[in-house]
């Protein structure tokens, strides 16, 4: 049976796969999105969101704004990521009317009390949205079948500063509340996938073409694609060469990590994934550190375990159902 996923993004390149795999896959049925502001503002973020999953042929998915900002801090974004919009070079365009009416706080609030036990949270943006719906209601963690978190880093550097990830960075006080209510009643523990995990996922150029090719186009390179039967082709090679061209500059490679994407498909098959149990705080104070994801490997603090770390996974099979699904998927539009 397909698995009920909600996902809360910051869209985004990588989200924008992460909802493209999510509407690609048989085994998940995508029941709504929450938008968190991160990568891009707010009103991007959804913008953005919505057209992606209009351009998958899934109007039909909710689309609900969150968070403007962080619980405390200033909204940071990273256009140098991810473009200006959020979408590298590609553009996009959402109906006027596309936009749900309740919040994404309402969405996640009403999803899981709505469907006890079913409904997996991935989120893969800062986690703002998750705490404020943890406000509103305190046993979402018992209610929901299980949260799936992209975020952290804890035995490679960051990506932000050298002990932080991103979304950790983005907002701090939010990942510690939501660490903080995973210990305490929820119905599994949630499975993070930080870095460790996600960068053995590379995304290279014969990827793209492997994908282009498996939905009946061709593509000699990430240049520009004018192709009115391909929309949907054209729009993840233009996002992608552009975060192809960030990672270049600032990873030192000709490819793109694709993070948000592996942890849909680990909440959809948790065997792609090895993981270690153990406790996990947030840092929130530290001049050099805050968002830091520390993890009690050793117990030093005797407290019980709040969290599943994926700490190696099966990267490659992980890709090739990446190029499978998002293929038939492009192959469906035409």
């Amino acid at each position: 049976m397909a698995t009920p996923i909600l996902l809360d993004v910051d869209t985004g390149i990588d989200d924008a796969l992460a909802l493209l795999y999510a509407v690609a896959s048989a085994d998940a049925r995508l029941v709504g999105v929450s938008c968190v502001a991160g990568n891009v503002s707010l009103g991007e973020v959804t913008a953005n969101t919505a057209a992606v999953l209009d351009l998958a042929g899934h109007p039909e998915v909710e689309v609900a704004p969150g968070c403007a900002g962080p619980i405390e801090r200033p909204l940071v974004t990273t256009p140098e990521t991810h473009g200006p919009t959020g979408t590298g070079y590609a553009t996009l365009a959402a109906p006027p009317d596309r936009i749900s009416g309740r919040s994404g706080i309402d969405l996640i609030v009403d999803r899981a009390r709505s469907d006890p036990g079913e409904i997996t949270l991935v989120a893969v943006g800062p986690l703002t949205n998750v705490a404020v719906a943890l406000r509103r209601e305190p046993r979402l963690l018992h209610l929901l079948k299980r949260l799936v978190i992209m975020g952290g880093c804890f035995t490679v550097a960051g990506n932000t500063a050298p002990r932080t990830e991103w979304n950790m960075h983005v907002d701090p006080e939010a990942a510690k509340e939501v660490f903080a209510a995973a210990g305490r009643g929820a119905r599994s523990l949630p499975l993070v996938m930080p870095l460790d995990v996600t960068e053995q996922a590379r995304l290279l150029p014969h990827h793209v073409a492997r994908l282009a090719e498996r939905a009946g186009t061709s593509m000699e390179s990430l240049q520009p694609l004018i192709s009115d039967a391909h929309p949907l082709m054209s729009f993840i090679a233009d996002a992608l060469r552009f975060y192809m061209e960030f990672h270049h500059r600032y990873d030192g490679f000709y490819g793109a990590f694709v993070h948000d994407p592996f942890a849909v498909a680990a909440a959809l098959d948790p065997s792609l994934v090895s993981t270690v149990e153990t406790t996990v705080d947030i840092e929130t104070g530290g001049e050099l550190t805050a968002g830091e994801t520390v993890g009690d490997f050793r117990g030093a603090w005797g407290r019980e375990p709040n969290a599943a770390i994926a700490l190696d996974g099966r990267a490659d099979l992980f890709m090739e159902r990446l190029a499978v699904r998002i293929a038939g998927l492009v192959a469906r539009q035409e």
